[in-house]
């Protein structure tokens, strides 16, 4: 009787240990992490998603690599959120500032370091409530593709089975579609909720800046009585990353992006050519439906689509292409076509 006791409080402890830190505090045998999480943005950071462990897991880049954020708050005995979608739902930002901090002033939290060299990337965010695309939003990609310029945001919307990660592949739905078109975006990640906020304070609501690119089918999109959903929300279609570059390091409305195919400069501008900024984006989205916390906006691409160019000179991605896509300060994502 006294054995099964003794098993019985081990067991309870353990499985204190796994809700307060991790599986990996629970294994170690550590105490429940003390207090409770701390809410609020964060701040300085560039964040991403890793693979480990066959787990999707937070993590942030630093001078000593690449913090894997779950590890280091187990061992930092200190409560975090375990994905970035926990992150930012939770608005729980000012909890992973609290524990990279702590992490790169101790040595309780060195083997949650891992060398940027050996990481492997997961989708940034795995499971937004709503993701909003916003068309035509460039001055001179309007003029390409021979539009007006709108009077208003044009929306439309993409689906969580369409995102997709850096360094990831998009196999390209051939039996549908055959006139397949990159759009390089910035995309803002909202991190906190916001209904009918004013183009003053939009900007305070965003958790941060990500690149994206619109992928998109133009025959399903143009060709099919104007089927924008299915022309661009195909799976993967939506690639993301490779980091979320937090709101106060970032002037979005200034930014240099560019996207490449297979080497070759195909888009470049900057966001100063939008038609709606950032603030006037999240402001009118904000006036038609609740932006949530974990929510993501892509804002439209600049010239250079294969769409702009005359019809003779459309030359349509096709498997094997290699794209790379770009924004100031926000990194590089990639991925392949197949």
């Amino acid at each position: 009787m006294a054995q099964s006791r003794r098993s019985f409080l081990r067991l309870t402890a353990l499985g204190a240990a796994v809700a307060a830190g991790g599986a990996g505090a629970a294994e170690a045998g550590a105490a429940p992490a003390p207090g409770s999480a701390k809410r609020g943005l964060a701040k300085g950071l560039t964040l991403l998603t890793v693979r480990r462990g066959g787990e999707l897991r937070l993590a942030a880049r630093t001078p000593k690599g690449v913090l894997d954020v779950q590890a280091a708050a187990a061992a930092l005995h200190l409560p975090a959120p375990a994905t970035m979608d926990e992150m930012l739902q939770r608005e729980e930002g000012a909890s992973v500032d609290a524990v990279v901090e702590a992490a790169l002033a101790s040595t309780k939290a060195q083997g949650a370091f891992v060398p940027e060299g050996e990481v492997v990337h997961g989708p940034l965010v795995s499971r937004p409530e709503k993701i909003v695309c916003i068309g035509l939003n460039y001055r001179r990609h309007a003029k390409e593709v021979n539009m007006p310029i709108p009077k208003t945001p044009v929306l439309f919307s993409k689906f969580n089975t369409s995102l997709n990660c850096h360094r990831g592949t998009i196999r390209l739905p051939v039996e549908v579609a055959t006139k397949f078109d990159y759009e390089v975006e910035l995309v803002i990640v909202m991190g906190r909720e916001a209904k009918s906020v004013s183009e003053a304070d939009a900007l305070s609501y965003v958790a941060g800046y990500s690149t994206g690119n619109d992928f998109t089918a133009r025959d399903l999109q143009l060709e099919t009585g104007g089927q924008w959903l299915i022309g661009k929300t195909p799976d993967q279609f939506a690639p993301l990353g490779p980091h979320l570059v937090t709101a106060d390091q970032i002037d979005p409305d200034n930014l240099k992006i560019e996207c490449r195919v297979n080497g070759e400069t195909r888009q470049s501008s900057n966001t100063s050519d939008l038609i709606f900024g950032t603030r006037q984006i999240i402001s009118y989205v904000s006036r038609h439906l609740t932006l949530r916390p974990g929510d993501i906006i892509f804002t439209g691409t600049p010239e250079g689509v294969i769409q702009g160019k005359p019809p003779d000179q459309r030359v349509w991605l096709k498997p094997g292409d290699k794209l790379a896509c770009s924004l100031e300060k926000l990194g590089e994502l990639t991925f392949d076509l197949v």
